[in-house]
């Protein structure tokens, strides 16, 4: 059913999901049973029709960016939205990527033999359905169709209005590799409306969803933590840091900042507050080669005194995710200073230090409450592909079930398998 028949009368959302659901609970059920080779076969065959259909996708994506920008899409949301080919190409990639990583699904993960004989196992088993809602990036169509298939879940893709016709030609891909495996098509849904009452009949599904995971800006994640009847795995924003430590490296540390910021300024791993010890040599040459590649700089007092370029920063700029060649700029004293002022603004997703000193990066690592801390690399490196997961499903900066780039491992839970020979209970 395609929007434009959705429009001829009032959408009824939770009759809608309730269908989805239904369905996507009987195919997760084929799914827990299915062998990780036939998984494998969908996956590397929805790669192939990705592949096929590229000239299809690209000219589906640049209409979604031209309405983009026709709405006033920032151009941070466009950087996200586009796909030209070696970005596909890197998608259908993915696709095969998590084809080939081990299947979590009937892993054992621990035994014990209790004194009465009695074999206790904890095995990795699917969540069920997995519901994802998410904003801007078709890729994530893909993704998250594909990690949620393998770790043997069928998962319900509700995709933002931006990239909604991008995501239904992807999507006509992944089903493609369903049926070319065998399994059930409704493993991978993509709800085809735009309609937010989507969402709310999402976050009620109770006995439908098993797991909601929102990836968007702070509204949307907002919405989800309030109004969600069903658990949530929160991937929120990447208010992230690099410090330069006294005993940093002069060329590695532009190096690094430059490209944790610069790189691609509007994807989640990107630094978003440069931190400097007061004991450090020279400041300038890092801020100049940000401000000579393209980067607006808002500062404190004695940051604009060394160099004039520099913006003043307003309060709120410590808490903002630009998403954009923009960087706040803050001296601190030493690394309990940069530990303090993450702590304050920070959103507990990727913190970095950049030093040659092993405890004082010991200190940081330990000290930094965040999902992925780092040291001497660039925070840019925070993506699932990046860390060998084929793919990632989000980011999640909670403590809860799973932590850092949301992978196969991630979508899974565990069951206890005891095992006993006529064992009663005395």
């Amino acid at each position: 059913m395609t929007d434009i028949a959705m429009l001829e009368r009032p959408l009824d959302a939770d009759a809608l999901i309730a269908d989805m659901g239904r369905r996507a609970r009987a195919a997760s059920a084929v799914l827990a049973q299915t062998p990780t080779a036939t998984k494998a076969v969908a996956l590397r065959a929805a790669a192939t029709a990705l592949r096929k259909a590229e000239a299809e996708i690209l000219t589906a994506n640049a209409g979604d960016v031209a309405r983009g920008e026709a709405n006033g899409l920032s151009p941070a949301m466009i950087d996200r939205l586009k796909l030209d080919p070696k970005r596909l190409e890197g998608v259908a990639a993915g696709l095969e990527a998590v084809a080939a990583l081990p299947d979590p699904v009937g892993q054992v993960i621990d035994e014990t033999r209790r004194p009465n004989g009695l074999l206790l196992q904890r095995v990795r088993v699917p969540l069920g359905v997995v519901g994802i809602i998410y904003e801007s990036r078709p890729n994530v169509t893909a993704d998250a169709g594909a990690l949620s298939m393998m770790a043997g879940n069928a998962c319900i893709l509700r995709g933002g209005s931006e990239a909604i016709e991008t995501s239904r030609t992807i999507h006509a891909c992944l089903t493609a590799g369903l049926r070319e495996a065998g399994l059930p098509e409704d493993a991978i849904q993509l709800i085809p409306t735009t309609d937010r009452a989507a969402v709310g009949a999402m976050l009620r599904a109770q006995g439908l969803i098993d797991i909601i995971v929102p990836r968007g800006g702070k509204s949307l994640v907002a919405r989800v933590q309030e109004e969600a009847r069903v658990p949530v795995l929160a991937h929120l924003d990447g208010l992230n840091h690099s410090y330069v430590d006294k005993a940093a490296d002069p060329a590695k540390a532009l190096a690094l900042v430059v490209n944790a910021k610069m790189r691609r300024t509007g994807i989640c791993g990107a630094t978003e507050t440069l931190l400097i010890d007061r004991a450090y040599g020279d400041p300038r040459p890092i801020l100049s080669a940000l401000i000579d590649a393209g980067c607006e700089l808002r500062g404190t007092d004695e940051v604009r005194a060394l160099d004039n370029r520099i913006a003043p920063a307003a309060d709120n700029d410590w808490d903002t995710e630009y998403l954009d060649a923009i960087l706040s700029v803050a001296l601190v004293d030493g690394v309990e200073g940069a530990m303090g002022h993450i702590a304050r603004h920070g959103s507990h997703h990727t913190d970095a230090i950049i030093t040659e000193d092993q405890p004082t990066a010991d200190r940081f690592l330990t000290g930094v409450d965040s999902a992925i801390v780092m040291h001497n690399a660039s925070t840019q490196f925070a993506d699932g592909g990046e860390f060998g997961l084929g793919a990632e499903i989000g980011i999640s900066t909670g403590r809860m079930h799973a932590r850092g780039p949301v992978a196969l491992e991630g979508l899974t839970t565990y069951k206890w398998v005891v095992r006993g020979s006529g064992q009663t209970r005395p």
